[in-house]
């Protein structure tokens, strides 16, 4: 057995020339994060439980869009929209379609899980699937094992297919590039990464690797559009904007619709979720009845939350989706960490974006304080102290839902945000012989 000095450094030595992030760097642990049995297991079932979920947004939005659910559903989640791309989501060619890569970001608390948010168009897929093979190749156990991530993305493009980065997100190009060359020398499928100006000459199948409100920036999105609605090609995650909003955690735990999670889920599923789905708020600046207050903040006005006390304020603000403040972090005030001055801006500002990008509170859950060992500059193994993220990356087919893998990011125990950034320790997850 290798030491834990020799695992780190061969995991290191196996870096792709050039890394895997456009000039990113983190700590290299000797290990993966083990996770307790009955964790893992539970990681492993929540695929399943979070396809029927993203399934029952679908169809709730289509409900609402063509009058048999209420209205204020689908106005909702097209408030910032451009009119083309909400009427683009609503042909009937994409009815059925929904993302084959599902991402939740979990945060391990004392007591369990949450789930911070879910990415319908995550990175760290390459990542993850040179950690899994680097890990293996170390003498490590997996989740997912040594080609999960691979077999996984092979699963939703099967017979190989083009995936398109956007200048957005060219942070994350080397790793689809080692992902691309790796899937190139383990199958017959041809995969290609192309950029943003591609507009021809595409394969059957197209991986988007874009945000929807980056569409105006990327040359190539009124071709993939074209040819998806054609039929020509096949598109995913597909241009639905409504189904990447974090307003769905709130719409989730809204009482008039619980009658239809209900039956879209099913009593084992619904209940499985509301143990790890946070509660949630729209911020709605539309008033309430004077005899009525916003469920579990007690509060007639939306005000009235500023001046919570700092006790009390164990929330965070989000932009919800259609936005270049939504992914990393960019559009996030963890209300315990500003001042009662900036909360109260923060909360005027979410009101007064309402119809534009609509931002949601959600109670906020601390992680709980973590080991894991790590690989210093000078060589020595050094522990780190600190709050973990988990995220499995689930892949949908026709019949069931694969777990890839599972990348574990650490970062020092001061930190309340979770990303990868280079006092973090980013490593796989696996599982321990005991629970």
């Amino acid at each position: 057995m290798k030491s834990a000095l020799e695992r780190a450094n061969q995991i290191q030595n196996t870096l792709p020339t050039g890394g895997l992030f456009h000039e990113k760097s983190w700590r290299i642990s000797p290990d993966p994060f083990l996770l307790p049995q009955p964790l893992a297991e539970e990681i492993n079932k929540l695929g399943f439980r979070l396809t029927l979920f993203v399934k029952a947004c679908n169809l709730l939005y289509r409900l609402s869009g063509d009058g048999r659910r209420p209205g204020w559903i689908a106005q909702l989640l097209d408030y910032g929209k451009p009119p083309e791309l909400v009427a683009l989501q609503r042909e009937k060619a994409f009815i059925h379609e929904f993302p084959r890569v599902l991402r939740p970001d979990i945060i391990l608390t004392d007591d369990g899980f949450i789930i911070a948010e879910l990415d319908n168009v995550p990175g760290g897929i390459g990542l993850t699937a040179w950690l899994n093979e680097a890990y293996t190749d170390a003498g490590s156990q997996v989740l997912g094992g040594s080609e999960g991530m691979l077999k996984g993305f092979r699963s939703i493009l099967p017979s190989g297919g083009d995936i398109v980065v956007s200048e957005e997100a060219a942070t994350y190009r080397p790793e689809m590039e080692w992902l691309a060359k790796r899937l190139n020398e383990t199958g017959e499928q041809v995969f290609r990464v192309l950029n943003a100006e591609h507009r021809e000459d595409w394969q059957a199948h197209v991986y988007r690797f874009f945000e929807n409100f980056d569409l105006k920036n990327v040359p190539a999105a009124e071709s993939l559009k074209e040819k998806a609605l054609s039929g020509a090609i096949s598109v995913t995650p597909p241009f639905k904007p409504a189904l990447e909003e974090k307003l769905w955690f709130a719409l989730f735990w809204m009482k008039p619709l619980e009658t239809f999670w209900l039956r879209e889920l099913g009593e084992r599923t619904m209940t499985a979720l509301r143990k790890v789905i946070p509660y949630s708020w729209i911020v709605d600046p539309a008033p309430l009845p004077p005899h009525a207050v916003l469920p579990r903040l007690e509060i007639q006005n939306w005000m009235e939350l500023a001046q919570f006390s700092q006790k009390q304020r164990e929330l965070i603000l989000k932009v919800s989706g259609f936005s270049e403040r939504a992914w990393g972090s960019r559009g996030v005030v963890v209300a315990q960490d500003v001042s009662q001055e900036q909360w109260s801006a923060a909360i005027k500002t979410a009101l007064s974006e309402f119809e534009i990008h609509p931002w949601v509170l959600q109670k906020f859950h601390k992680g709980r304080i973590v080991e894991q060992s790590y690989i210093e500059a000078d060589g020595s193994l050094q522990v780190l102290r600190g709050r973990i993220r988990l995220c499995p990356y689930y892949f949908v087919q026709e019949s069931e839902t694969l777990l890839g893998g599972a990348l574990a990011t650490i970062v020092p125990a001061d930190k309340k945000l979770i990303h990868g950034m280079s006092t973090a320790i980013l490593t796989p997850a696996g599982c321990s012989i005991s629970s």
